[in-house]
């Protein structure tokens, strides 16, 4: 009788887990900051960059690109401290482990790969998206990875058990984002069919979606707190969700170029959107007003703030990511 090593598959959360983003105080925060200047360009990938992303804890950077290649980037230099290969297509999005030691990405292969940070191993592979895989997010216990793909479908993968736990059907064109509300069980997703859902990630089901937008929707993400959504589309316009009443709050048309990613900074006071037209946009919640950082040559495809807003990242079609102070 041959022995039998079964994986055992990983238990979700039973209840939201507590937001450390609510118990920071308004006068903890530094104010918010709008005048960055374009500081240095650092080529880093032959193609373009798909994605950058801050490591949780530490001052590091990852960036992907189309020429199949993720970078680990030590800050403020943008000294690549690793190089990760291993997928056949180029990637199109990455996330970090809540702990920061491990990373997954995202794939035109149809694949996403989970990776170890210390030796830059990959120690996972998920296979079972049919198209290109757009974009992919990990749950805050760590033990599950969403993801979402050209196939119309998001797929929740189970770390230990090494398996996909469950598909999400229900949009009719491709899911072009994938994101998990902070520290609890319910994901968004956004897609080319125009629509917002939100689902939950323990059935399957998608309990609501959001309608408004006029075009594909290319990103959607939550704010730290987790109150609002912001959401922009591949004519520009970029639209403000309120989450725990699910109705839009107001709709910013900065096109027509398309908004291809948008984040908040760590306050949830500025958002920024990188545009087709390689301009970032940087929304300012309070005032309303649109502050505009040129520097990128061609299309800017992604964006994020450092922990302290002090710095803000891009990467574009020229393969570069761009640090503005």
């Amino acid at each position: 009788m041959r022995g039998c090593y079964c994986l055992k598959d990983s238990e979700f959360p039973i209840d939201m887990q507590p937001n450390p983003n609510l118990n920071v105080s308004k006068e903890s925060l530094s104010p918010a900051k709008f005048d960055y200047k374009l500081k240095n360009i650092f080529r880093l990938h032959e193609l373009p960059v798909s994605c950058v992303s801050m490591q949780p804890h530490k001052d590091i950077l990852v960036s992907c690109g189309e020429d199949r290649l993720w970078k680990v980037l030590g800050l403020p230099k943008c000294n690549v401290l690793l190089t990760g290969f291993g997928h056949t297509d180029w990637l199109s999005d990455c996330c970090f482990h809540p702990s920061g030691d491990k990373l997954a990405t995202s794939s035109g292969d149809t694949t996403v790969k989970l990776w170890d940070l210390c030796k830059g191993d990959c120690i996972l592979t998920f296979e079972g998206h049919s198209r290109a895989v757009w974009s992919c997010t990990w749950h805050s216990c760590g033990n599950f990875v969403a993801s979402s793909s050209l196939d119309k479908t998001s797929k929740i993968w189970d770390v230990n058990s090494e398996r996909c736990r469950c598909t999400l059907y229900g949009h009719t064109d491709s899911v072009n984002s994938i994101e998990f509300f902070p520290f609890s069980n319910t994901l968004l997703t956004s897609s080319a069919d125009k629509t917002l859902s939100i689902w939950d990630a323990r059935t399957g089901i998608c309990e609501q979606s959001l309608y408004g937008h006029m075009h594909s929707i290319n990103d959607a993400i939550f704010d730290p707190r987790g109150h609002m959504i912001a959401s922009c589309d591949a004519c520009g316009v970029t639209k403000l969700w309120d989450f725990r009443k699910l109705l839009p709050i107001v709709s910013i048309d900065i096109g027509p170029s398309p908004g291809n990613e948008v984040n908040f900074d760590s306050s949830g006071r500025v958002l920024a959107q990188a545009s087709g037209n390689g301009v970032i946009h940087l929304l300012d919640l309070k005032s309303g007003e649109i502050h505009k950082l040129m520097g990128h040559e061609n299309e800017a495809h992604t964006v994020v703030f450092s922990h302290d807003g002090e710095i803000l990242f891009s990467g574009g079609s020229d393969g570069t990511v761009r640090t503005w102070s």
